[in-house]
């Protein structure tokens, strides 16, 4: 299931929202300006789970686990992601409000990577992507909102329509097949998983559950009144 829209209206502009959106989009076009040598120095800026635990006070590994969740490995890994936050993160940033929204997705994110980090120690693959925040964002809406409306594309065998369905089952269907892929690749190489980082993905919508909770998201916000007309 792919979502394209959801049906949840907002109170702000999510300011926040958008500058990481840009953010992302703006360092990817910095990786490819590098062109041949693109892969060298993506390894030498990104975080890796086995040349953290080597030294894992060492400052410019810490710094490492915040650089590669702006880090993207193409245009579909990109454009993946950006819709994903386009569609569910204005909700939560307008709950939580713009400091804590910037706030809750870096922490979603150090959850993400550090779950990577801990199930995967040995790994030596780079572990880039905006997802594991992402997925923070998902498990929080999910929460939040589960009886949103969200258009989705839905394949059927060799067929594709769009319905709307409530987000529980859109996100909720996300985090199961996320569990699937981590559990199949318990003991297994790499190849179970692609390469790709369920672990944080896990790990990040957990948090993305517990942080708003935390972060006061699931008080309902108070509705503006508007002044009273004084001709009534």
């Amino acid at each position: 299931m792919l979502p394209l829209t959801d049906h949840n209206p907002r109170r702000i502009v999510p300011v926040v929202n958008y500058l990481l959106i840009a953010a992302n989009v703006l360092v990817f076009f910095w990786e490819l300006s590098l062109g041949q040598y693109i892969e060298r120095d993506l390894f030498l800026i990104s975080f890796v789970p086995a040349r953290f635990w080597a030294a894992p006070f060492y400052p410019p590994n810490l710094i490492r686990i915040f650089i590669s969740m702006f880090l993207h490995g193409g245009w579909l890994h990109l454009g993946g992601n950006m819709l994903y936050l386009w569609i569910f993160g204005d909700n939560i940033e307008d709950r939580l409000g713009h400091f804590k929204y910037a706030v809750f997705y870096l922490l979603c994110g150090i959850a993400a990577t550090m779950t990577h980090a801990v199930l995967e120690a040995n790994s030596r693959l780079p572990a880039i992507g905006a997802s594991g925040a992402i997925a923070g964002v998902l498990g929080a809406y999910m929460l939040l909102f589960p009886r949103a409306r969200v258009t989705t594309l839905i394949p059927i065998f060799v067929f594709v329509t769009v319905r709307e369905i409530p987000a529980v089952l859109v996100l909720g269907f996300w985090f199961v097949l996320q569990l699937f892929v981590g559990v199949a690749s318990i003991g297994a190489s790499g190849d179970v998983t692609g390469g790709v980082a369920v672990f944080a993905h896990i790990g990040g919508f957990i948090a993305g559950m517990a942080l708003v909770a935390v972060m006061g998201g699931l008080r309902q916000p108070a509705v503006a009144r508007l002044p009273q007309d004084p001709w009534f």
